[in-house]
């Protein structure tokens, strides 16, 4: 079979669609009967695959077997007045029957994989520290009066007007921004965890990054379909993606 019409069988199932079929397609599914020998943990290996997603998938394939509901029995009038004994004895075995239709599912933990650091010399590791120090001491940059009109948000705007208070350095008034607040230019538009950031909206784009400096931030007109790609890609090339 071609793979136009495996994915046409996949996307027959309910809550699939044309993208999940060509991921489960590339990763070795490319059959309905592999699909249905699959178990959920083979399909959770796929990335982008939920454990929701796999036991829907199972369910419709007609794998995974529910439990038959026990039938309940008839219930039989019995007088009014009990002894104390018999109640205990219809309590514990409800709270049997309960504990037994309880099944306790065990999520594995997934190992901790630690984020990728940059390659930085001495130079620049001290100047991001120096930009954190800078960060820590930097007053939050307040709009002129915005405490007088409703109307007026607190977002930074430079004061003028000749009569203007805050423009004039006066002590009671706001700090404005000044060259005294800026960071190093050396490390200057970098991510915090060192690395420079490039934009990527293509795998193209990836081939010209250096992954031991600069990582990749996936733009925001990028669809969910190339986003999948560019960080498989990605993981080949040993790129750290910033917004994953």
């Amino acid at each position: 079979m071609t793979k136009e019409d495996v994915i046409k069988e996949f996307t027959a199932l309910k809550g699939v669609g044309k993208a999940k079929a060509e991921l489960l397609y590339d990763n070795g599914f490319n059959s309905l009967d592999k699909l249905k020998k699959a178990s959920v943990e083979d399909l959770l290996k796929v990335k982008g695959v939920n454990e929701k997603f796999a036991k829907d998938i199972k369910s419709q394939l007609g794998e995974v077997k529910t439990k038959p509901k026990q039938a309940k029995k008839p219930k039989v009038e019995k007088p009014k007045v009990k002894k104390e004994k018999e109640k205990k004895a219809e309590v514990d075995e409800e709270e049997e029957e309960e504990e037994e239709e309880v099944e306790i599912v065990e999520e594995e933990e997934e190992e901790y994989k630690a984020k990728k650091k940059p390659e930085l010399s001495k130079e620049l590791k001290e100047k991001l520290l120096i930009r954190r120090k800078i960060k820590k001491r930097t007053p939050e940059f307040i709009r002129e009066e915005w405490f007088r009109y409703r109307r007026l948000p607190r977002n930074w705007r430079k004061p003028d007007g000749m009569s203007s208070k805050m423009r004039r350095n006066y002590k009671y008034r706001p700090i404005k921004v000044s060259i005294g607040f800026r960071g190093p230019s050396e490390v200057r538009g970098f991510h915090s965890s060192g690395f420079e950031e490039v934009i990527v909206h293509n795998i193209k784009d990836l081939e010209n990054i250096n992954p031991k400096t600069q990582a990749a931030r996936i733009g925001g007109s990028v669809g969910t379909k190339k986003r999948m790609d560019i960080e498989k890609k990605a993981e080949e090339l040993e790129v750290r993606v910033l917004n994953m």
